[in-house]
């Protein structure tokens, strides 16, 4: 790996940075637990779709031990539409560890940041280096690809090997400033140098030593290796209503959104008879079947192609959870595989 390449790094990001960072709720201050929350949203999700879900997280949960304290109920409302919920509920865990181990202070030790549950390698480098200034590299897919451009450097990003050559390489050349150069790494690859677009090296301030730049080769880095083919899945969901009520049940603790709200459903795609004998054998008396809809949600590794039946019932009964509208929207929180059914009522 060029260190000279990326010894010229922090003379050239931190001006940038100070000149071109976005203006995001989450850079306010650097409160360890306002970056730990953040940095786990930001996980697979967008900044912008980010914002509103860390506000209203820090106004309904302020500290680390309200947080360890919160009914998951709660925990999963207030994340509810953000998706991977495993997140929040190792946020809950990571809390509690703190609450009992430290005295309700976030740890700034790097190995006992990563020993908490949810937090690794990169989550703990962008804590310790933002909240602490400490040369701790948090590489994710955005530093991965400015790095493979700078570099032109045609090992796949997906390679954990590479992952960690990286943050060692990065380490060695933070700046003690290290927390504004983290960010301004975070924000290079997520701006100029992002993803699924041309880079913009003409606005680039590593330009100049960028081999991406200045051969012309920036749009043909990172390589990644061939994706792995997702599993495909047939389900049928069932909205079933009785007088202003809708039935839903909690899935298992354990698996697929774990713990969370849903509509009853079954494995494969079931036409109209077979989907009301399903009905029946909930102990239930079907109505009328106001509308069909086909629906699909993705996944990681599996894709979900579902048919969504809305049935009116007889009786609000079987070994099922009635709720009304308002009821739903104030603490049952649904996944988005389920909720794109509810959002068409």
């Amino acid at each position: 790996m060029d260190m000279d390449v990326l010894a010229r790094l922090p003379e050239a990001l931190l001006p940038w940075y100070e000149e071109n960072r976005r203006d995001l709720p989450w850079r306010l201050d650097r409160e360890p637990y306002h970056v730990w929350l953040s940095e786990i949203m930001l996980q697979q999700t967008r900044v912008e779709a980010v914002k509103g879900y860390y506000v209203r997280f820090l106004e309904t949960l302020p500290t680390i031990q309200d947080l360890s304290s919160a009914e998951d109920e709660l925990l999963h409302k207030l994340w509810e539409g953000l998706g991977y919920y495993s997140r929040v509920r190792n946020l809950k865990k990571a809390a509690q560890v703190i609450m009992q181990q430290h005295g309700g202070v976030f740890p700034q030790r790097y190995e006992d940041v990563l020993a908490l549950p949810g937090i690794g390698a990169y989550t703990a480098g962008a804590i310790c280096s933002i909240a602490f200034d400490q040369r701790r590299a948090a590489v994710d897919g955005n530093v991965l690809r400015v790095v493979s451009r700078l570099l032109e450097d045609d090992t796949p990003i997906d390679l954990s090997s590479f992952k960690k050559e990286v943050q060692l390489a990065l380490e060695e050349v933070h700046p003690e400033d290290a927390g504004r150069f983290t960010q301004a790494l975070m924000e290079l690859g997520a701006t100029l140098c992002g993803p699924n677009w041309t880079p913009r090296c003409e606005a680039c301030p590593c330009r100049a030593f960028c081999g991406g730049a200045i051969h012309g080769t920036a749009a043909c880095f990172p390589v990644k290796s061939p994706k792995r083919q997702r599993r495909v899945e047939d389900r049928t969901v069932f909205i079933l209503s009785c007088q202003g009520q809708y039935a839903l049940q909690k899935r298992e603790e354990t698996g697929l959104l774990a713990g969370l709200w849903q509509f009853p459903n079954v494995a494969g795609k079931l036409e109209t008879a077979q989907a009301l004998e399903a009905v029946e054998k909930m102990g239930l008396v079907p109505v009328e079947l106001h509308r069909q809809v086909e629906r699909k949600h993705i996944f990681t590794h599996i894709q979900w192609q579902m048919r969504g039946l809305y049935l009116e019932v007889r009786e609000a009964t079987g070994p099922l959870c009635w709720m009304t509208a308002e009821q739903i929207e104030k603490k049952a929180a649904l996944p988005t595989a389920f909720r794109q059914f509810w959002e068409e009522i």
